[in-house]
């Protein structure tokens, strides 16, 4: 199998990257994927001191097939970061595979992305696929797809990535125009359109609520596991765009999620299990979130 190449970005949270990294390296396919980690530059005097930590620590980084270091000389902010480095990765090798400093993988991780691409990636309908599910009240499929993107460990194609649409004023004129804003938030249990919007006002600069809303649209869909292949260690207030909760965390899986193919469809049994979660939030923990957003959040999914 050619195994993808995964786009890690860091910022200024040390002791997370090296777990994440860590993590990686217990993937059996950690030795033949090469490593592109994307480092932004601090935005404050404050910052320096973790930046020039992370810095220290992936110049360090062993035991993949090969690592390259992007050092940015100025503040991308997350969402330019993740825009721009996701579509260099994916120019050169046409697939990617995306993880941020606080996404805390399986060992099983980089079997189910390689198997998902490799699966699907002649079927256009099919736009990324997803380590990360929520902690359901029941068991999922071993796989099924939902209509969307998603941004917690997640891969795509560069068939996948083109249909990004940067302009959140064109992608929410769409979502109403057309008289689906109510199913874009899942059925008014998730306050999506609210996030697109304040990213068009400038509130917040959310890369992730542009890329579901660009697949949605088109009804590309997300192939997921029904066990998490992904552990967010950033909702511990230790980050630019995290918040205090543990309503997100489950257990990584302990054996591989079998990836055979399935009908192009999304799973509706899945989609209720989302918004069940979603409704049995607790309303303080949706308004951190909120709030998050609105202090230029990166991914609030």
């Amino acid at each position: 199998m050619n195994y993808a190449p995964v786009a890690l970005f860091a910022y200024k949270r040390p002791r997370h990257l090296r777990k994440v990294v860590e993590g990686l390296l217990k993937n059996d396919e950690a030795s033949q994927t090469e490593l592109f980690v994307f480092s932004d530059a601090a935005k404050s005097h404050s910052a320096e001191s973790a930046v020039t930590e992370v810095r220290d620590y992936i110049r360090q980084i062993s035991g993949f097939s090969a690592v390259y270091i992007t050092e940015r000389g100025e503040n991308y902010g997350l969402a330019r970061s993740i825009i721009e480095g996701v579509s260099s990765v994916c120019g050169q090798y046409g697939r990617v595979i995306v993880v941020e400093d606080d996404i805390l993988t399986s060992r099983y991780f980089l079997r189910f992305m390689n198997d998902g691409l490799e699966m699907y990636q002649h079927d256009s309908q099919v736009v990324s696929v997803h380590g990360y599910v929520y902690p359901a009240r029941v068991p999922l499929p071993e796989t099924f797809f939902l209509k969307g993107a998603d941004c917690w460990g997640w891969a795509t194609w560069q068939r996948g990535w083109d249909i990004f649409e940067p302009d959140g004023t064109v992608l929410l004129q769409q979502l109403k125009q057309r008289n689906l804003t109510q199913c874009f938030d899942s059925d008014g249990s998730y306050p999506y359109t609210r996030m697109l919007e304040e990213q068009i006002a400038g509130k917040n600069d959310s890369w992730a609520v542009r890329w579901h809303a660009s697949a949605f649209l088109r009804n590309r869909l997300t192939l997921y596991p029904g066990r998490s292949l992904v552990l967010n260690i950033g909702n511990d207030n230790s980050g630019t765009h995290s918040t205090a909760t543990t309503d997100f965390s489950g257990e990584l899986a302990g054996k591989p999620v079998r990836v055979a193919r399935l009908p192009l469809e999304e799973s509706e049994f899945a989609r209720q299990e989302f918004i069940h979660f979603y409704r049995m939030l607790r309303p303080s923990v949706l308004n951190r979130i909120l709030r998050k957003v609105a202090s230029m959040v990166g991914c609030a999914k």
